[in-house]
């Protein structure tokens, strides 16, 4: 069964790239573009269920944050590891994520599209070699 992947970025260029370049490399894919709700954004996660979700902080409508905070609170996501793949590089920034519970943290202007997707595709195949 393929790995899901959903995706929160408001780049529409940055969210079709990924989408497109997870797809190749076999992950099933959610997307959602940072606007409407925050509560609309939980459900569509929950309907999803996916194996990792990527999340932008900087979003038009939802405040990147608070959606962090939202996943790792609830009992049906609080599981899933989050990719943070963001502008912000301040160090405090990153702390801030991780004490909310991201996992990983990646900044864009260090990757490309190529790169950050075999970087998360790596990991999550780590993850399962140690769930088994």
């Amino acid at each position: 069964m393929a790995k899901k992947i959903f995706i929160i970025e408001d780049d529409v260029a940055l969210l079709y790239g990924l989408q497109a370049k997870f797809r190749v490399d076999g992950f099933e894919t959610a997307i959602h573009n940072g606007t409407g709700a925050i509560n609309t954004a939980m459900e569509q996660i929950k309907l999803a269920l996916p194996s990792a979700i990527v999340l932008d902080l900087i979003l038009p409508d939802i405040e990147g944050f608070e959606l962090l905070k939202l996943i790792k609170t609830d009992k049906e996501t609080n599981n899933i590891p989050i990719f943070i793949f963001t502008n912000y590089t301040d160090k405090a920034i990153k702390e801030r994520c991780q004490n909310i519970g991201a996992e990983y943290y990646f900044v864009k202007s260090e990757l490309n599209i190529d790169e950050f997707v075999a970087k998360v595709k790596k990991i999550i195949n780590n993850l399962d070699k140690i769930k088994k």
